[in-house]
């Protein structure tokens, strides 16, 4: 017998005598969630233990609402971009917006989806434990209760998923109101007329993009010598004619934030980053800081069993089991931002299942290049695997030769049609071989269109048979359709 939700039959869970349960979780972000729904498939008594707010960071902080902001806001940009819709015949007065109702907008999704998660918890059966857990033993899990006392869970194995919080450099002074992180910036309580904001990955981007929608004067600060770090050059040289030169957006590059003072005004020191010498002072209303992510591991006790952490990340091998040195630590596991691999959500989730999976005896990795990651401005920005620089430098290192392609949104019929032509797509592949190596989009639903490349690069599907993909006429996916005839055509083979 199972239980039946949703389609799925769920196995009804064994009790394990010699412990608590069979699987108990530390923290219920989206990794932690995804963990115990599989658990639960898989017959495994399950417990979660969360000191905070059920979802974590993505659901309360990160992920969920700033897309939420992001949707309100780039609404607000279509319909005051009186040019765009005037190309479509399309004539609208005045637009305005409330704030405080674009971010009521934003809690309630926030809401709705920490509920939804509670609620799927509760009708698998998953325990639910208040608290913050530590390792207090092999496995064992301390349980700091909301009342101040504390209970010990055991477990047959223990998952760490205690995800990440903001990077928050020396010197920088938050306050939560006029100097803040991405933590503070959800919530939208303030649009103040000039913000600078401190790094220009996808934190920074989409703050960019939803502050420049609602009227804000922006400054984005780069400590590194370029803007987009972290994006392939082709990609990022485009999308920045796009999201930041076209909005009028003041840009700094290569000079570190040494001290942010919080107040009002917000002072904001600038020095050289190869010098460390201050070159400017800049006085704004407010400054988000966007500097990346460090993981939340400092209160797991894991010296308890001799785990010495790596930068703040818990070392794991290659099942995600945690490593004391070379040796593996039996029935203890750790996923997420906590593990440092890919510090993105879904990337949580699928190590939660790889783990699982590993527990019930059907061992399981997670290819890390196939995962795809998006910056969900207007348009947007998506990638998966290598740029092309990491790619020629493996090929140097390895003997192979790397090709690369390039097609426009400008000529997709689709595109045309909606009026939003400003994009490209990038595949880089082995010329000798068909290989994927790495696919970037800048465009029109960008980060929905990456799927399709990820799915080929977790295939090993050469670009030589990708070719041959049928895709639906008129869409957006025929960029890459073309993109991969190009890519065949340079590749030979087939």
């Amino acid at each position: 017998m199972g239980l039946r939700i949703g389609g799925l039959i769920f196995k009804v869970p064994r009790v394990t005598q010699a412990f608590d349960y069979d699987l108990v979780i530390v923290g219920a972000g989206v990794g932690g969630h995804g963990a115990a729904l599989h658990a639960v498939a898989c017959g495994l008594k399950t417990a979660i233990i969360e000191g905070g707010d059920m979802g974590g960071t993505c659901v309360n902080r990160g992920c969920i609402p700033s897309k939420a902001l992001l949707a309100a806001s780039g609404k607000v940009r279509e319909l005051q971009d009186a040019k765009h819709l005037s190309a479509f015949g399309i004539q609208v007065g005045g637009v305005a917006f409330d704030r405080a109702a674009i971010a009521d907008h934003a809690n309630m999704v926030v809401t709705k989806q920490r509920e939804g998660l509670i609620g799927s918890l509760k009708r698998l059966g998953v325990d639910v434990i208040q608290g913050w857990g530590s390792v207090a033993d092999v496995q064992k899990v301390k349980v700091l209760q909301p009342d101040g006392t504390e209970r010990t869970v055991t477990g047959k194995d223990i998952l760490l998923a205690t995800g990440s919080v903001p990077f928050v450099p020396p010197g920088c002074e938050i306050d939560g109101k006029t100097v803040f992180t991405s933590d503070h910036a959800v919530k939208l309580e303030t649009l103040p007329p000039w913000i600078a904001i401190v790094g220009s990955g996808y934190i920074g981007l989409e703050f960019a993009d939803v502050y420049s929608a609602l009227g804000c004067e922006i400054t984005l600060i780069e400590g590194l010598d370029q803007l987009m770090p972290g994006f392939d050059p082709d990609i990022a040289k485009l999308a920045q004619r796009t999201l930041i030169q076209a909005r009028d957006i003041e840009t700094k590059v290569g000079v570190l934030a040494m001290k942010v003072k919080a107040g009002s005004p917000v002072v904001i020191e600038l020095a050289d980053a190869k010098t460390r010498e201050v070159v400017e002072t800049l006085e704004v209303d407010a400054c988000l800081i966007a500097t990346g992510r460090v993981p939340k591991t400092k209160e797991l006790a894991l010296e308890n069993l001799g785990v010495e952490l790596q930068r703040g990340f818990i070392p794991v091998g290659d099942h995600l089991e945690v490593m004391k040195g070379d040796s593996p630590i039996p029935h203890l596991w750790a996923i997420g931002d906590a593990t440092g691999k890919l510090m993105l959500a879904h990337t949580a989730s699928a190590q939660g299942m790889a783990v699982v999976e590993t527990i019930s005896g059907r061992p399981r990795t997670v290819d890390y290049q196939s995962i795809p990651a998006a910056a969900f401005t207007h348009p947007e920005v998506s990638f998966v695997g290598m740029t092309e620089p990491a790619a020629k430098e493996k090929g140097k290192a390895e003997g192979f030769e790397v090709s690369s392609v390039r097609t426009y949104f400008k000529g997709n019929a689709k595109a045309i049609a909606e009026g939003e032509t400003d994009g490209i797509a990038k595949v880089i592949f082995r010329p000798d071989n068909g290989q994927l190596l790495g696919v970037h989009i800048f465009g029109l639903h960008a980060a929905d269109l990456i799927q399709e490349a990820a799915n080929a690069m977790k295939l090993h599907t050469p670009v030589q048979e990708l070719a041959f993909s049928v895709h639906t006429h008129p869409t957006l996916c025929e960029v890459l359709d073309e993109a991969f005839k190009r890519a065949a055509g340079a590749g030979g083979g087939h």
